[in-house]
């Protein structure tokens, strides 16, 4: 499982003209059972998403796809978490694991 944080970079000013293709990608990391959840990291710091089912280094190429990523909206911080203990309605990531 991975927690991926999306850090507001250098060209934040072109979120705005990059937002349709954004969400295209996260809505196809959705739609590929990739992504679990995604959101905003509060206030105004960037997002973040919670993946799992996907090696490190698929995940990395899947980034690159983001067009925030490809054009320095934002940096990626990828923390790769191995779960030991979950809740019951989480138990399925602790198999994925």
């Amino acid at each position: 499982m991975f927690i991926i944080l999306l850090r507001f970079s250098a060209n934040r000013s072109e979120a705005a003209r990059l937002m349709d293709g954004h969400n295209a990608w996260l809505r196809k990391g959705f739609d590929d059972g990739a992504f679990l959840l995604a959101g905003s990291l509060k206030p105004e710091g960037g997002g973040a998403i919670l993946a799992h089912g996907a090696t490190r280094d698929a995940l990395m190429a899947r980034l690159q796809q983001d067009p925030f990523v490809a054009e320095d909206v934002v940096r990626v911080e990828l923390h790769e978490i191995a779960p030991g203990r979950v809740d019951e309605r989480l138990a399925f990531l602790k198999v994925a694991a």
